[in-house]
């Protein structure tokens, strides 16, 4: 037999020795959990129903299975979408409040705005591009246009004469009317709608003559022959729209995308960042991803947080000079 030196344990050797035992699962769950180890909250900042809603739920549903924990979407209209994302900008830097973002949270509104609540450039972390949006110019069927170039034709000889529908001030498809008059030199005349419902209808009835938004809002019109469409707003044809040309083809260089993409507060650790881009670019290349994305119109595109960064600020300044054009405010 060995002598374990058992018998020379006094009590106390024995209740050091316990709770030294008891010890070891305590120090264990003191050492940092792998992120994530908790549900995600992923703040919308419009409401439910919208074409960002339905963006953001093709992504997470498959992501969610990635990190192997839920993500909660936590609708939070308002102000634009300044109100969510400043629930963001003030949230704990831990990787578990993030933005779902379009334009106007970081790019269109601080120009829009008198006041911001955070500041667009260093509140934020970028974490990954979700989607490259398009936009699509349709005309009332009854407008005597068949082409982007016989629309501006149009327009110089009768100016004034043609409104544009939009969504609403400071709105992507507001914006994107403003570039096309300001590309086109052509006098039209923006009629903001509180939404895209409200402006198709006006579009359908003739009170407004064009418009240029997001295809998935438009798609079903357009199949119906409801609507004329003429052409597309990006750089690259549609899939959802394969035979339309595009509005560069008749004035190069416009392009008017709106982009969907992820953002997580201000130092936001390193590793978590680069954990949250890793999964959201592998879950853009899955096949199943990217064709609902193409059914709404839009195409997947994930990026670098850098990438990310450096498109913020390029769109910043374009869209800076657009509205500053306009004297468009949102105030």
């Amino acid at each position: 037999m060995y002598d374990l030196g058992l018998a020379r344990f006094t009590p106390r050797h024995w209740r050091r020795f316990v709770a030294l035992l008891c010890a070891v699962p305590a120090l264990a769950l003191a050492q940092p959990q792998p992120y994530p180890n908790k549900p995600i909250r992923l703040i919308l900042p419009f409401a439910a129903g919208g074409g960002a809603d339905n963006n953001a739920r093709t992504m997470t549903e498959q992501l969610s299975q990635r990190l192997g924990q839920p993500i909660i979407i936590d609708y939070k209209p308002g102000a634009g979408g300044t109100l969510g994302a400043n629930i963001v900008a003030n949230a704990a830097p831990d990787g578990y409040t993030l933005l779902y973002a379009t334009p106007g949270q970081q790019m269109t509104n601080p120009h829009l705005m008198d006041k911001m609540p955070y500041d667009p450039f260093k509140s934020f972390s970028s974490v990954s591009q979700v989607i490259q949006g398009s936009n699509v110019l349709v005309v009332n069927k009854n407008l005597p246009v068949n082409s982007v170039a016989e629309l501006i034709a149009l327009a110089k000889a009768k100016p004034d004469t043609i409104n544009f529908a939009s969504s609403g001030i400071g709105s992507s498809s507001h914006l994107a009317g403003e570039l096309f008059k300001s590309m086109a030199q052509i006098e039209i005349v923006h009629v903001p709608y509180k939404g895209s419902g409200a402006a198709i209808n006006e579009l359908l009835g003739g009170s407004v003559q064009m418009a240029i938004d997001t295809v998935s809002v438009y798609l079903q019109h357009i199949k119906a022959n409801n609507l004329k469409a003429l052409a597309i707003s990006t750089l690259e044809r549609n899939p959802a729209l394969p035979e339309l040309p595009l509005i560069a083809d008749t004035l190069p260089g416009f392009d008017a995308a709106p982009v969907n993409y992820v953002t997580a507060p201000a130092g936001t650790p390193r590793a978590i960042i680069e954990r949250l881009n890793r999964e959201i670019n592998i879950v853009l290349e899955m096949p199943a991803v990217r064709e609902q994305y193409e059914k709404n119109g839009a195409t997947a595109k994930g990026s670098t947080p850098e990438a990310m960064d450096a498109l913020i600020v390029s769109e910043s300044a374009k869209w800076k000079k657009i509205i500053d054009q306009s004297k468009a405010t949102a105030n």
